[in-house]
């Protein structure tokens, strides 16, 4: 579920965030219209050595999907995912909106993390107020990638259940395998047909190929940290 924000916004942002970024202006003609003018976030590697091209291309593969596939959901060339995803051309905020969408994060996903984190920490270290956020809304669940990139054989999660949120009816089918310790609060969570209670320290192990679902059903937020080999955010 994507966040929408405005495009100038949006543009405000990513000039905040990636101070050496050019923000130019594209203009486009329809026949009876006025030219448009749209944000272009020129992407180039000396600007953005975590660059937002790279960080389109990892995710893409932690989620299974090929140049092709992408390309086909946002109604692009394979050519133009692939120079993005090289650094060689700039995206627009409206195509970086429509490729956040596709790839189920909020485009504030490309604004955080990696991106801004100082030259020698790339790859490596992770600040607390530096984590990639994706909200859950209405489900009341939040999640943080602590991991620092999607490229090795394991990502860590910190999810966030609030009273009463779930992760929905159906249960989620596992290609890989996962595995979690609760750090605080309660959490109900069913593994196949067995339904577990877990209090704050206790841990699990899912195997992969089986299906499971959460629920915290308790009067404060529970908070879990997942291990999943590999990367599939």
């Amino acid at each position: 579920m994507a966040l929408q924000i405005g495009t100038n916004a949006i543009a405000i942002l990513a000039e905040a965030t990636y101070p050496n970024i050019n923000m130019k202006k594209s203009t486009s003609r329809k026949i009876g219209f006025a030219p448009q003018q749209e944000a272009i976030v020129e992407n180039t590697k000396s600007d953005i050595p975590a660059s937002i091209g790279e960080q389109i291309r990892q995710l893409r593969k932690a989620k299974g999907l090929t140049i092709s596939d992408l390309a086909s959901r946002i109604e692009k060339s394979n050519g133009y995912i692939s120079q993005i995803e090289r650094s060689l051309s700039g995206v627009s905020i409206s195509s970086l909106q429509k490729i956040a969408g596709a790839l189920d994060v909020q485009i504030s996903w490309f604004f955080q993390g990696q991106g801004i984190a100082p030259a020698e920490e790339r790859d490596l270290i992770v600040r607390v107020h530096n984590r990639r956020v994706l909200e859950f809304n209405p489900r009341g669940i939040t999640e943080e990638l602590l991991s620092p990139t999607l490229t090795g054989q394991f990502e860590i999660i910190r999810t966030i259940f609030s009273p009463g949120a779930s992760s929905g009816e159906d249960a989620r089918t596992r290609a890989d395998e996962e595995a979690g310790v609760l750090i605080s609060g309660s959490l109900d969570i069913w593994i196949g047909d067995k339904q577990f209670h877990l209090n704050t320290g206790d841990s699990f192990s899912l195997p992969a190929g089986g299906h499971h679902r959460c629920e915290n059903n308790g009067d404060v937020d529970a908070e879990v940290i997942w291990i999943i080999s590999p990367p599939t955010y």
